[in-house]
């Protein structure tokens, strides 16, 4: 069953070759085997996954169930789950159970879809290694000494190791593509707005974005279908209909026009250009055109992005101050020393070096040559894009410079364990929807091709995705140790 995508498992549903039950329990089974090494769990739903799977059994031989009843899926840690810890890997929000629902987890359960449990992450999203979690480090499933990627790592290693048919994640710099390409499977931010952020513990209001992680396009497109949508509870979300993804991905290709950035290729290794290369002949065969474009501001992008960023999870997470709910330091002496000590304990040090930056560019004496600036150059880049898309239908460069690196190998270098974002920080400035999909090795690991496109169109990057796939494997290569 592990083998099989979302929209493969939701045929074999229909066609009744197992029950909602046996799926449920066949992925609770391999969770147990295999998370004690991948640590991507943080909390895992057994008994009410199965509860919610005998149901689902029921709606279906009423028929009175969605084409998702029963598939079984895991949300990111940072997502509120009613009655379900949601901790963001925080020891801040260890003991947090949350009243609500997050849009994104009600509208999937309006689905049918069961949770099997809440995905390991770096804290507070802050992080591109998934290091940074109070529950440990995740462990890359292809090569356990080395990292997922970050900050969704717990949610690739669940797709990448068929603990989970799909699952959703965040990005707010690069979280979903970044270890969707490190782990070998398909992941996909949509544009700013898409998915609402309402129940989503923040990080960077103006640059997060929910968004689905599963093996193929395919699969991406029809949870896509079910996350997307207006919600007036958020001020930021899109007020349009959603597009039927899944069918829009399996019309033709015509005259498809395909961006190569030069500034992606500048300083790129000859081992990730020869996989493009080859990503861009398949697309040819497809009858694509490729042109060179420029995007002269991309350079800027990582600085740009951890002002912002920082500055942005400075005003947010000044709310966890041990006093409403959340970590509280034991005895405190005063209001003070409360504040202090609880969020000295509470944060980790990633946290709380972004927090400082962010406090620092905010101050009276830097607002405007740091956060003011910043925002200036984020308008560049966004307008190079929308120059670039005069040209172009969509985008191709690489997800990632390398391939995974090992454990511990960059956590005592904050900068170069930000420069693993550097090609994917530039779509979330813009706000602009791009794809991650597998596409070839480096020294027997994954990498990833992304793919970035126009505002509003996931369309138009999941159809030329999908149809990559249809011509390669990819995105059906497992892992040897959880086959």
């Amino acid at each position: 069953m592990h083998h099989n995508t979302i929209s493969e498992i939701a045929d074999d549903l229909a066609k009744k070759r197992y029950s909602c039950l046996e799926l449920a329990e066949h992925f609770l089974n391999r969770i147990a085997q295999h998370d004690k090494t991948l640590n991507a769990f943080i909390t895992v739903t057994r008994d009410q996954a199965l509860a919610e799977a005998k149901l689902a059994d029921q709606l279906r031989h009423t028929n009175k169930a969605s084409r998702f009843t029963g598939i079984p899926i895991a949300h990111k840690d940072i997502f509120c789950t009613q009655g379900i810890r949601t901790s963001c890997a925080s020891k801040m929000l260890d003991n947090f159970i949350s009243p609500y629902n997050a849009t994104v987890v009600e509208k999937m359960k309006q689905q049918g879809f069961i949770v099997l449990g809440k995905t390991n992450m770096d804290e507070f999203a802050m992080g591109s290694s998934n290091e940074t979690s109070y529950y440990g480090p995740c462990k890359n499933p292809w090569d356990t000494s080395l990292v997922p990627g970050g900050s969704s790592g717990g949610s690739a290693i669940a797709v990448a190791a068929r603990l989970a048919p799909g699952a959703t994640g965040t990005d707010t710099g690069g979280s979903i593509r970044q270890p969707a390409a490190l782990c070998g499977i398909t992941g996909l931010k949509p544009t700013y707005g898409r998915v609402s952020r309402y129940g989503m513990i923040a990080f960077a209001s103006s640059l997060d974005q929910g968004g689905p992680m599963a093996q193929s396009a395919e699969d991406c497109a029809l949870l896509l279908e079910a996350m997307a949508g207006f919600d007036p509870r958020d001020s930021t979300s899109f007020d349009q209909t959603v597009p039927a993804y899944s069918q829009l991905i399996k019309e033709p290709l015509q005259r498809l026009k395909v961006g190569l950035p030069k500034e992606y290729f500048d300083n790129l290794s000859p081992e990730m250009e020869k996989i493009l290369l080859n990503v861009i002949e398949v697309l040819k065969s497809s009858g694509a055109e490729v042109i060179e474009v420029s995007l002269p501001s991309l350079p800027l992008s990582v600085p740009v992005y951890y002002v912002v960023a920082s500055a942005e999870c400075s005003s947010n997470l000044s709310r966890y101050d041990g006093v409403r709910y959340g970590y509280r330091c034991e005895a405190p002496q005063d209001l003070m020393d409360l504040y202090v000590r609880s969020r000295t304990e509470g944060f980790g040090t990633e946290v709380k070096r972004r927090i400082m930056l962010g406090t620092y560019t905010l101050s009276a004496g830097y607002f405007d040559a740091y956060y003011i600036k910043a925002q200036k150059v984020r308008q560049l880049i966004a307008q190079d894009f929308a120059k670039a898309f005069e040209q172009v239908d969509v985008i191709l460069g690489p997800t990632v410079p390398a391939p995974a690196f090992k454990l511990g190998e960059k956590s005592s270098d904050p900068v170069q364990m930000y420069l693993n974002d550097i090609y994917t920080i530039a779509a979330n400035m813009a706000g602009l929807p791009a794809l991650s999909m597998p596409c070839g090795y480096i020294q027997g690991l994954p990498v990833g091709a992304q793919l970035i496109g126009p505002l509003y169109r996931e369309d138009k990057i999941l159809q030329v995705a999908h149809h990559y796939q249809q011509q390669t494997d990819w995105h059906r290569h497992l892992p040897k140790g959880v086959q």
